[in-house]
């Protein structure tokens, strides 16, 4: 039987990334499992997992990947990187016209590269089957309690990114101490949104519905979990109809101040839709009723439906202030600002236990349609690039773009 032959590429994207699409164990069961997989992992010095590690599962390190037929990554690959005529897996980036990764499109086009991009893995239900949405919750969560501490002078958890793994940044969790009657309120219940609650339930909170979190006062602290349906109304009559909604959200409006003026913190782990209406705006924070003192923007849309993220923050420096008299960045401890959170690459906090938890999806939903063929066309459909240098079908919206 012909091998397959299979490359774990390093990360060549500044800044470094410390994740992996595999751990060494996780290419081991590969190669246990696939007698046809011809497996190689180029050596990198910055990975969490170090090089002799894979050695030690008895996998091979190459450094010239040249004979590989696929080869696998997590962030965009620098075109100096790119080997021609090869199958790739990573997040490209592209597949929204981000104008930063145009040339990036258009080297691979050029190159004959057969994308498959993470992002666009999705089974015939439309629903993705693979990425670091967890643990950007995971992670996102934690910093959003560091936050509040930090702004409140409460208590100091220690950055993620110090911590060896996630069992040492859940025992810092122990330090949170709230106050009574302290409100969070988070969006969101795709993959972040559950990531997120998984860190909700080591801290001393409690869930309450929103009703309760509306009307009531509480001796301990407290959270709800909000859905699409419960900060968004209709504009002429307060109801909602899912279908409605995501098929034209035009005539909608966000009732989210409701909770922002009882709400201390606020968690954003929602998926927002192009044209749905902003959950709050730079004129709802003037008002004398509006409450929320941290926000954690997990989603990170930048300066869009969470009106106070002004910009990404960075791993090294996750916090700044938003002040909502003059609409601009304040140091997050003065008086009347808003602390932000907004992170743009949280699982990379993590690295280990981001990793494994991908490979584990990469193992499940995508390996075995590479190994053993795609029957149901998934990786067919989230194939931007074909090997002869063309636009897949599904992706031909994106020539201008790769033109730019």
């Amino acid at each position: 039987m012909e091998k397959i032959k299979i490359g774990i590429i390093r990360e060549g994207k500044v800044p470094p990334d410390k994740r992996v699409p595999l751990s060494p164990k996780q290419c081991k069961q590969v190669v246990d499992t696939y007698p046809n997989v011809d497996l190689v992992v180029q050596p990198s010095p910055i990975r969490k997992y170090q090089d002799h590690e894979y050695e030690a599962q008895g996998i091979t390190l190459q450094e010239d990947l040249s004979d590989r037929d696929i080869l696998i990554g997590v962030k965009e690959v620098p075109i100096d990187m790119l080997i021609p005529s090869k199958t790739y897996l990573f997040f490209s980036h592209t597949f929204k016209l981000q104008p930063y990764n145009a040339k990036l499109l258009r080297a691979i086009l050029d190159k004959k590269i057969r994308l498959i991009d993470y992002e666009v893995i999705k089974n015939a239900g439309g629903k993705r089957l693979i990425g670091f949405g967890r643990y950007a919750g995971v992670v996102g969560c934690y910093n959003g309690f560091r936050t509040f501490g930090l702004k409140h002078n409460l208590y100091n958890l220690k950055p993620a990114h110090e911590c060896e793994d996630r069992a040492e940044m859940e025992g810092e969790l122990a330090k949170v101490n709230l106050p009574a009657n302290t409100k969070i309120v988070l969006t969101g219940f795709g993959r972040v949104g559950h990531g997120a609650r998984e860190i909700m339930k080591l801290v001393p909170v409690t869930e309450v519905s929103k009703e309760d979190f509306l009307t009531k006062e509480f001796d301990g602290a407290v959270f709800t979990h909000l859905d699409t349906e419960s900060y968004n109304a209709r504009i002429s009559d307060g109801g909602f109809d899912k279908s409605e909604f995501y098929g034209d959200p035009s005539g909608y409006k966000s009732t989210f101040p409701t909770y922002a003026a009882v709400a201390d913190m606020y968690i954003a782990c929602h998926y927002y839709a192009e044209g749905a209406p902003f959950l709050y705006t730079r004129d709802d924070m003037k008002n004398a009723n509006w409450n929320v003192s941290v926000v954690a923007d997990i989603s990170c849309d930048i300066d869009g439906p969470v009106a106070s993220t002004i910009k990404p923050s960075t791993i090294a420096d996750p916090i700044y202030g938003y002040d909502p008299t003059t609409e601009s960045e304040v140091d997050f401890q003065q008086e009347g600002a808003i602390a932000v959170m907004a992170v743009d690459n949280l699982p990379c906090e993590l690295p280990k236990d981001a990793s494994e938890d991908f490979g584990d999806e990469l193992l499940k939903h995508v390996l075995p349609l590479l190994i053993n063929g795609d029957q149901d066309d998934i990786l067919l459909r989230a194939t931007e690039t074909t090997l002869d240098g063309e636009l897949a079908e599904d992706y031909a919206y994106l020539e201008e773009y790769s033109k730019s």
